[in-house]
């Protein structure tokens, strides 16, 4: 993830970070504790107890931060720390699975196959005449715009624990696949599969919600590569 363009570059903001400069604490605190406590909801049961996460992990931060060597990004290293914190809450409140393995609920069809061609069509496969994902944008008006973040995110919300944390990594804080796989420990392949799974899951429950079907990647799925 690219650095915030309203902070400091990294060393010089490790530098005030290390010598207890409290105006530099303030500016990473203001820019990043709100995706900080998205992210940790993910993790754990309520929202108090990713509360809680947010204040552990800033704390790690301020007590490690001689520790940062600057092999990532800086925001990239809090927010390992921010997972490592979450993980452990969350592990504590039995509300998180492992990441590394993919249990029998990552398997089967992302997409009802009913929508494609059968064996024996000409053309076994391909999109079913009129299930063909077709171009679609969210609705220009800002209460639809609304209604539609709403739906996205009642979509997240029922995500199975990884595939909303792998998700809202992606898509919703930006981060590339290397960064995701780094903060959770999970391999490139694992990651992409679990992505995979939990954007057609969203993109399911927008068809459902507009009736019409979405392409793969649309504007409500952050277009971005897995």
């Amino acid at each position: 993830m690219g650095h915030d363009s309203s902070l400091p570059p990294d060393g010089e903001l490790a530098a005030r970070l290390r010598g207890g400069d409290e105006a530099a604490f303030r500016l990473v605190l203001d820019a990043w504790s709100p995706s900080m406590l998205r992210l940790a909801r993910s993790f754990v049961a309520t929202a108090h107890s990713a509360e809680e996460v947010v204040q552990e992990a800033w704390l790690g931060v301020i007590q490690g931060v001689g520790r940062f060597e600057g092999r990532s990004s800086l925001k990239t290293w809090v927010f390992r720390i921010l997972v490592n914190t979450a993980r452990n809450r969350g592990a504590k409140e039995s509300r998180t699975l492992p990441f590394s393995s993919l249990l029998p609920e990552d398997e089967g069809p992302t997409v009802d196959p009913s929508r494609f061609r059968p064996g024996s069509d000409p053309y076994p496969g391909h999109w079913n005449p009129g299930q063909k994902p077709q171009p679609w944008m969210l609705p220009e008006t800002a209460m639809l715009r609304a209604e539609a973040r709403r739906v996205v995110g009642a979509a997240l919300a029922a995500l199975p624990d990884r595939h909303r944390i792998v998700v809202t990594l992606r898509d919703v804080e930006g981060y590339s696949s290397e960064e995701v796989c780094a903060m959770l420990g999970i391999s490139a392949g694992n990651q992409r599969v679990i992505l995979h799974r939990g954007r057609a899951a969203v993109r399911a429950r927008l068809e459902e919600y507009f009736g019409d079907p979405l392409p793969e990647r649309s504007p409500a799925l952050a277009c971005q590569p897995a």
